[in-house]
């Protein structure tokens, strides 16, 4: 018997060795590497996500992930173009080529993830739609929408949740479409419809951006599951797994406690493999994808981690003080898991 293992390890050991090797840049790597940057792309404008500072610099969780794939792939979070994308517009960008990462607020479906020549990487946010309702209405739940008119934006999930929603509950309402969130969020805030559906996450960092807050409420039912993913074009499985594990990286590295501001030092002193491993001090993980050792070191130093991106957009540190729920780690009760990394 021991014979017979030591056998099959013997001639497993030729594949795993090679597995372990040096990639070579494929497609979207070698188009980004000669542009010199990464082309992503992110929303029109959304707090929370992806929307501009009072010095004109994009800010949000959107852009943080952006951020750290570009940190990554060409060492700085810097080397970046922006394209901002409508619901209409994202799915056609990825796939002509515009763009080489969607990052902006998607929702992982079966029809896009089959239909659409693009692969979803990895959740990085778990969501689920909601309704924003004017607090002088007296609404205090979804049940008391009958009749209403509510505003959503085209080409999203929020239309078919909301008339499966509809159905099931026998409840009637005025549809008052958008082709984008900015337009949608006007038309509410101007009265034009007495309801605001969309994700709760986006829909509380709207409200939180008003200027009077408290005249809105996010009811609490959610009518859906939204995962959000960042996304890349079928075809390519090195790139796919380089924005995945970038994912996963920044979840991991809240796990073992590395920060931006303490990845340095962990680096140099932390004797823990698994921080060694991740930082690049140890293993080849980096060069399995065509990357140096010290990308997720590069991303971490760029961004933080996750719960540093979540609780400076979404969370603690951030107006809309959204609480982790199933965005915390899975050591927390959440839904953050990351893959062994080794």
């Amino acid at each position: 018997m021991l014979r017979h293992a030591l056998f099959t390890l013997a001639l497993l050991a030729p594949g795993i060795a090679a597995a372990q090797q040096a990639s070579s840049p494929g497609p979207t790597l070698t188009a980004v590497r000669a542009r010199g940057a990464l082309s992503c792309g992110i929303s029109t404008g959304d707090p929370a996500w992806s929307q501009p500072d009072s010095r004109g610099v994009w800010q949000g969780m959107d852009t943080d992930l952006c951020r750290a794939i570009a940190a990554a792939v060409l060492g700085s979070p810097d080397r970046l173009v922006w394209q901002h994308l409508t619901g209409q517009n994202r799915f056609p960008a990825l796939g002509s080529g515009q763009v080489d990462v969607l990052t902006r607020t998607t929702t992982w479906t079966f029809a896009r993830d089959s239909m659409l020549g693009l692969n979803f990487t990895a959740p990085n946010f778990y969501d689920g739609q909601g309704f924003l309702v004017h607090a002088e209405s007296g609404i205090t739940s979804a049940r008391q929408l009958d009749g209403a008119a509510i505003c959503f934006v085209s080409a999203s999930t929020h239309e078919l949740n909301l008339q499966d929603w509809s159905r099931t509950r026998g409840i009637r309402f005025t549809p008052v479409i958008f082709a984008d969130k900015d337009e949608a969020r006007r038309a509410y805030e101007s009265n034009r419809c007495d309801s605001y559906t969309g994700d709760a996450s986006q829909l509380a960092s709207v409200r939180s951006a008003f200027p009077e807050p408290a005249r809105h409420v996010l009811l609490p039912e959610r009518i859906s599951k939204e995962p959000y993913s960042p996304s890349v074009r079928q075809g390519d499985d090195q790139w796919f797994d380089i924005v995945r594990y970038v994912v996963f990286g920044l979840v991991e590295a809240e796990e073992l406690g590395i920060t931006r501001e303490n990845a340095s030092r962990m680096l140099a002193e932390s004797p823990s493999p698994a921080v060694q491993r991740l930082l690049g001090k140890t293993g080849d993980l980096g060069p399995t994808l065509g990357l140096d050792r010290a990308w997720l070191l590069n991303a971490i130093k760029a961004v933080g981690n996750y719960g540093e991106i979540y609780d400076r957009h979404l969370g603690k540190d951030s107006p809309v003080g959204l609480p982790r729920g199933l965005n915390d780690l899975w050591t927390r009760g959440g839904l953050m898991v990351a893959p062994p990394m080794r």
